[in-house]
């Protein structure tokens, strides 16, 4: 098992190239993507795209159904809210066909592979390991990498309980056989770790190693402003927040 992980890429194309540029370098034996390919970035047929004939697999994100009208934005933030309604005009029928297709699960080899928790795929967030604990009763997997929060970190199941772990380039998971792990790959295109650097997940049978990749923030803040996107979401990707 060799895979490369990507989450939330949320229509930021320097981001994704950068990303895909640094995946491309290491090889893997398949690269999956986690949703939310658009919502907040002003490129989001693009990135759908430039991803299509790359991934393996891919499942649907909140921001993905958002974009199709099919999730209700009330429950979003006014910010996100507004960038959901940009996003559904400019979609293409490509793009909506695409989106429309992916499924909330990948499921290979005891590696399973969702947006937001095993417990509900589309829009929990896990932040804490109570939360994951209720996951890992979910469904039967050895790994599982979701996305959602834009921060990663990893959650680890021994007998004594779920301990929740810091995941950082220099910080990689060594994988123990004995144990079952959820874990959170970051974002491509909105991180929020306080890194504005693209994150994604590099995934092998004995680690999983955190990527992050320097990118042209200033040129996607460009575009979203030229485009009428809400500043603050170009502001904040100077910030990683």
């Amino acid at each position: 098992m060799k895979y490369a992980v990507l989450s939330d890429i949320h229509g930021n194309l320097e981001a994704l190239e950068a990303v895909l540029t640094d995946v491309a370098a290491w090889n893997p034996d398949a690269v999956f993507c986690l949703g939310d390919f658009v919502g907040y970035g002003p490129d989001p047929n693009a990135c759908v795209a430039r991803l299509r004939p790359v991934v393996a697999a891919a499942v649907a994100g909140n921001h993905d159904l958002a974009a199709l009208g099919e999730l209700d934005v009330s429950f979003f933030n006014p910010l996100a809210a507004a960038a959901i309604r940009w996003t559904q005009v400019q979609l293409s029928s490509e793009t909506r066909a695409f989106l429309h297709g992916l499924p909330e699960r990948i499921e290979r080899d005891g590696f399973l592979a969702v947006h937001g928790s095993v417990r509900d795929p589309i829009e929990e967030y896990i932040f804490d390991p109570a939360t994951a604990e209720v996951s890992f009763h979910a469904r039967a997997f050895r790994i599982c990498a979701v996305g959602h929060t834009h921060v990663p970190v990893v959650f680890t199941k021994h007998n004594d309980g779920v301990r929740a772990g810091v995941l950082t380039p220099e910080t990689p998971l060594r994988i123990d056989p004995a144990s079952r792990y959820i874990i959170n790959a970051g974002s491509v295109g909105q991180p929020r770790d306080g890194d504005p650097r693209a994150a994604y997940l590099r995934l092998d049978d004995d680690a999983a190693h955190l990527v992050r990749v320097e990118y042209a923030v200033e040129r996607t803040q460009e575009k979203m402003l030229a485009a009428g996107l809400p500043p603050a979401l170009a502001e904040r990707l100077a910030y990683g927040r």
